[in-house]
Order: C-alpha cells, then structure tokens, then sequence
C-alpha cells in the first residue's frame, strides 16, 4: 500500500535506535547476539572469523511456510522459514499480522466540505494549506492513541483525492473497454486489495452517472485477503447501491482457482509493495547465488542465514531474470573478477555480496494472472523507489507507526506485526518479466533445470535450455506479430501488452485536473507521488 505523506520531511523521520533488530549480514551465519556497542551499526559483524556453519539447533527446527503459521495465534519459535514467507507472516498472518490486526487506513472525515466527503482542492492557496489540512485530519483522524507502536495510519492517493482519482482509473478502463469489447462483452473488473472499498465506490459511481451503458454490464470483483476489509468493502458497496454489480471474495490472490475466460482488466494499485521478497547474495569466491533462510529461536531471537538454492520459486525467478538479460544484481566492483578476488583479500571482508531482495511473490502473481486470467488487462500502480530503505539492492522500508511519527528501521528482521514492510518496484525489470510470460502459450521450464541453472553464476555464460534465445520475448528484440498466432495473453504473439508511465503522465491523460487544481495553479495529485509508476 502506498504510505506517502506530502514531503519527505513528513514521511520519515530520524532513526531510533531502540527499535532496531541487530543481525549479522556480512557472512553465510549470523550472531543472534547483539554487540553491546555500535548501536549505530545495524550491520555489524562482531565476529573476527566467518564460518559457513550454522548451529546444528538451528537447522534441526522445522522448516515451515507462512501458510503453515496461519494456525498460529502467536509469532512462532522454534522454527525455521524463508525470508519470503517470514515477511509474509510478519504482515498477513490472521491472528497477528501487521494488516489483519493494526493498519488503519486514513481517510478524509465526511466535514471536509468537499464532495463526499473529500477534500474542496479549489479553496485552498497552494499545496502548503494543503498539506497544514491533511496534517491536521492525520491528527485527528489518530488522536487517542497510547504511546509506543500502536494504530498504524497510512494513506492512499485513492483516498487523499478521492473521488477524483478512483474517476481517473475509471476513465482509463472504459476508454480500453469502450474501444476493444463493448458491446459484445461484459465489463469485467477485478480489484486485488480494495482497502476501504473507496477506489471501487467511486470507480461505480462514475460508471452509473456518465456511463449507464457500460454500469449495466459490470461486473466488479474484489479481491481481498483480510476478513475484516471484506465485511467493511461488501457493506458499504451494498449500502451504497451497487450490491448488484459486486463481489467480495475474501481469498488470496495468491489461492485463486476460478478461471476467467472472457475479456477482463485486473486492477492492483498500491498492492505490491507489500509483496513479499525472498533475499539471495552471492558467494564472492565462486558467484554461486544462496537463499536467505531466518531461524527463530526458543527465546524469538532471529538468525538469518544462508543456503543453496532448493526454492522452486526463487529459482523461476533468477531464471526468467537471467533469460531476460536484466542487470547482473551485483555492484560493478563486483563483476571484475580481479577486483573481486583484491576486495575477498582485504581485512574483515565479507564472504558475500550485499543483499538482493527479489520480487518472488510478484512472479507468482504474474503466473496466475497467465494462467486464471488469459484475457486480462493489467492496470498496477506502485513505487519504483523508497527513501530510508535497508540495506541491500530492491531493499524495502520497514517502518511503524509511534504515536504521530513514522520509525523507519534499519533491518527486516524486527517483531511480527508491529512493522510495515514495503518495498520498491523495478518497473522495466516488472514490463519484461510481464510480457515474456505472457507470450508463453506452454507450461513453466522444468523445476529441476531451473535449480540447476540458479546455482550457475549470474556472469558465467551458458548454453542451458532456457538461455537458448535469450532476449526472444524482450521488448528490446521483439519479433513481429504472426497473423492468427495468439499468446496465453489472447493478443498477436509478439504484440506489446503494456506501457510504464509516470504518475504524472497516467493522470495527465486520464483525470480531470480541474478538480485537483488549487487557487495558485498547482495540482498536488499530479505533483505528489513522484516516485510511484504506473504499468498499463
């Protein structure tokens, strides 16, 4: 979800150190005991000596999935898990997650003066009012809270230019739907993560006003992992007319089984930050990729460490992205094997590479859009950067809520529940990925090969089957569309399927600025949200 507040200055504010996890990330084992110094060194190796053995204890825990943990009423000890599915719990576990039991989302209180409930954008001199106003309805919104890490308030642009821009994503979806279907086929809309139902609201609403034609032929399904947003978006949906048209499905995406047929747009806007990432780093000596795996202790210490790949996923995943040719995630210094060898020899030199946090849960999105959804439209909206990350490339922000102010934190490894974690979205890496699996009409490549080719080095050269045609369904080598040859996709194999635009160029095209425009001329929804892209 997006959690972007008006400057950075409001966003994030100076670190805290007693909210930091202390872990080890400079070698294959980590010291789960923190250094009684250095407090201003989350990264910090105490130990002289690097070893790849990692506690016998440690490795003897049960191996389980964030799926396993589901049952638990607690945060687990005793076990052990990948980074993938410790970030997953960590946020969507039922009983304690981060977004089951303690995010809030703001919205704008029905007194604002504007319509429904909005802010009156035309009345205010310029984006500091604004932002004074949004600041103040933030308080209130949150007043009553306890101190320490409690309500945890982010907001959305759905919901800070609400209804406008719900009415620009709606604008976007009936000139596709208007241009390619209608009449001949339904209006089909999936919405993954709805929040409070607001984007679908006044998606519905502008459809019954300025499109009767096309209302009378929606059907809008929502998509929704929290029992608790699917009461509260399946009520007030029904409440306010359009129970016809709507349905909530409290499922994951990510356990979806129907298939759709027909022509239909998947939107996700502000979902995948939150997905899930699985970490690999590279053994500096051979480049061989190993996968990050945190233990919890008997006392609910972490002990992140590293092993070879045996992850189906995670190898799919640096497979596609070696087929693609997108960047070698390795810092230049790096892919010098003189330099590497002269950087291993020096004193206290890691054993490997920094952190690469990859986009697992995405890909597994993406297959089961190709696979449930083969006659989609995808609309998805998201960050492509984030200030205050950790460290590490495609590293996520990790922060909570005390009181008024946004903690930023200095590792993933912090108490279940009680933290955000959210990540940036490569958007050029996401296009390739999307449209090469797209166009791939058979199954995924053999999950033994794609281990095997995992472990290979990301610099190495290779005459694997699967780098046979490398860049084949890149855009940057894409072959002509073959008359009566359709993709998984049911476009023209080698047609493009979408486009990356900015923020700003997304709303420029589709919404009505007037609206968002304040006395001075500026226009803080086109302004705002610099670092977020759209793909379409």
């Amino acid at each position: 979800m997006l959690r972007s507040a008006l400057s950075c200055n409001h966003l994030y504010c100076s670190r805290q150190s007693h909210l930091k996890v202390y872990f080890s990330s400079t070698a294959l084992t980590a010291n789960d005991k923190p250094p009684p110094k250095h407090n201003d060194k989350i990264n910090y190796n105490p130990d002289i000596s690097f070893s790849a053995t990692v506690d016998s204890k440690h490795l003897k825990y049960p191996m389980l999935s964030s799926r396993d943990l589901e049952s638990h009423r607690k945060p687990p000890t005793r076990v052990r898990m990948l980074v993938r599915d410790f970030i997953e719990d960590s946020l969507y576990n039922p009983h304690y997650g981060y977004f089951s039991k303690r995010a809030t989302i703001f919205t704008a209180p029905p007194h604002c003066g504007g319509v429904e409930g909005g802010f009156d954008f035309n009345k205010y001199r310029d984006s500091a009012e604004f932002e004074v106003d949004v600041a103040k309805r933030y308080r209130e919104f949150g007043n009553g809270e306890e101190d320490g890490p409690g309500r945890q308030l982010w907001h959305t642009p759905t919901e800070l230019f609400k209804p406008w821009y719900g009415q620009a994503i709606a604008q976007c979806l009936v000139s596709e739907y208007l241009l390619k279907y209608f009449p001949y086929e339904d209006f089909k809309v999936y919405e993954l993560g709805a929040g409070n139902g607001t984007l679908a609201l006044n998606i519905l609403d502008f459809l019954k006003t300025h499109y009767p034609e096309v209302y009378d032929r929606t059907q809008y399904t929502i998509i929704e992992i929290s029992e608790k947003l699917a009461r509260a978006q399946r009520h007030r949906l029904h409440q306010q007319g359009h129970g016809q048209v709507v349905d909530v499905v409290n499922r994951s995406i990510f356990r979806w089984e129907r298939k759709e047929h027909a022509p239909c747009y998947v939107v996700a806007m502000e979902v995948v930050d939150n997905f899930a990432h699985d970490v690999v780093r590279y053994d500096l000596k051979t480049l061989e990729a190993y996968q990050g795996v945190v233990a919890v202790d008997e006392v609910g210490e972490f002990v992140p460490f590293y092993t070879k790949i045996s992850d189906p996923l995670i190898a799919s995943y640096l497979a596609l992205r070696r087929r693609l040719s997108l960047p070698v995630p390795l810092p230049r210094f790096l892919r010098s094997p003189s330099l590497r060898r002269l950087y291993a020899s020096l004193p206290f030199a890691p054993n490997l590479s920094p952190p690469d946090y990859i986009p697992t849960r995405l890909l597994s999105l993406l297959k089961i859009l190709r696979t449930h959804f083969p006659r989609h439209r995808l609309l998805l909206s998201d960050f492509s950067s984030l200030p205050d990350a950790v460290p590490g490339l495609n590293a996520p922000v990790v922060q909570t809520r005390v009181g008024t102010t946004m903690i930023p934190c200095g590792s993933i490894f912090v108490q279940q529940g009680w933290f955000d974690i959210m990540f940036p979205t490569d958007f050029t890496a996401l296009r390739e990925m999307y449209e090469s699996l797209l166009s791939q009409a058979g199954p995924d490549a053999d999950e033994q090969d794609e281990l095997s080719y995992a472990r290979v080095s990301p610099l190495a050269s290779s005459t694997s089957p699967l780098s046979l045609g490398a860049g084949f369904f890149s855009s940057r080598a894409r072959r002509s569309p073959l008359d009566g040859v359709t993709s998984a996709s049911g476009l023209p194999v080698g047609e493009r399927k979408s486009s990356v635009f900015s923020h700003a160029e997304y709303l420029e095209t589709y919404a009505d600025l007037g609206k968002t425009r304040l006395v001075n001329g500026e226009n803080p929804m086109v302004g705002f949200y610099e670092n977020v892209k759209v793909l379409f």
